[in-house]
């Protein structure tokens, strides 16, 4: 939910209306851009009812406005994704369905998961990757989890781009297919600011470029 990845969905969901449309089309949309700082507040203190009152008021900004459905731009916060169903009417195009989609296209069926600790350790992602959709998921070890996070929000979220995290990663991912990961979910919408598919042994699935895509689907659709 920072404006890092943010800028990229806009870019992305842009793209895509005018290589599929051509000309001077671009996308209708409407958007909330939230204040990074509160909700990483709250995310520490474990304060989810409070994230979820402030994911449900900016739902409702966006079926006022005459939004058809909601793109929530970040994997952690679809934790939250239950709440705003259950508040407005508008359909969630859902972030980790855009990455099953992509994983089974590629007929792969264990992936690893980077993302926060939240995303990595909570069921609510990794669930939704096994219940609907038939795929193993695996996490890195505890310590390593740690860093992806700290790097996420100590370096990533704030625009900042090391290449020694780069190389941290890239340990962790290797470590990850050693255990037997055909694939990697880049399960935070800033990751793809540092890690591409080059600096993976096996494919790698942005999910900010996939959700971006599916609501490119989505919007031409309706």
């Amino acid at each position: 939910m920072t404006w890092h990845s943010t800028v990229d969905y806009y870019r992305l969901i842009n793209e895509g209306v005018a290589a599929r449309l051509g000309g001077y089309r671009s996308a209708e949309m409407v958007m909330v851009s939230v204040d990074f700082a509160p909700v990483e507040d709250l995310q520490t203190k474990g304060d989810w009812t409070g994230l979820g009152r402030m994911m449900v008021r900016a739902a409702q900004v966006l079926e006022g406005a005459g939004a058809q459905a909601v793109v929530i731009c970040a994997n952690t916060m679809h934790q939250l994704a239950p709440d705003i169903e259950a508040a407005v009417r508008l359909p969630i195009i859902h972030i980790a369905d855009a990455a099953a989609g992509a994983i089974k296209a590629r007929g792969l069926g264990t992936v690893a998961l980077l993302g926060t600790r939240y995303t990595m350790e909570m069921d609510f992602y990794r669930g939704r990757l096994a219940s609907r959709h038939g795929l193993t998921v695996i996490v890195p070890d505890g310590p390593q989890r740690d860093i992806v996070h700290r790097i996420i929000y100590d370096e990533l979220g704030q625009g900042v781009i090391r290449d020694e995290s780069r190389r941290a990663y890239v340990g962790i991912i290797e470590d990850l297919v050693r255990r037997g990961a055909q694939g990697v979910i880049l399960g935070c919408t800033e990751i793809p600011l540092l890690i591409q598919q080059k600096d993976s042994p096996v494919p790698v699935f942005d999910t900010t470029a996939l959700h971006a895509a599916a609501a490119v689907d989505f919007a031409l659709s309706v």
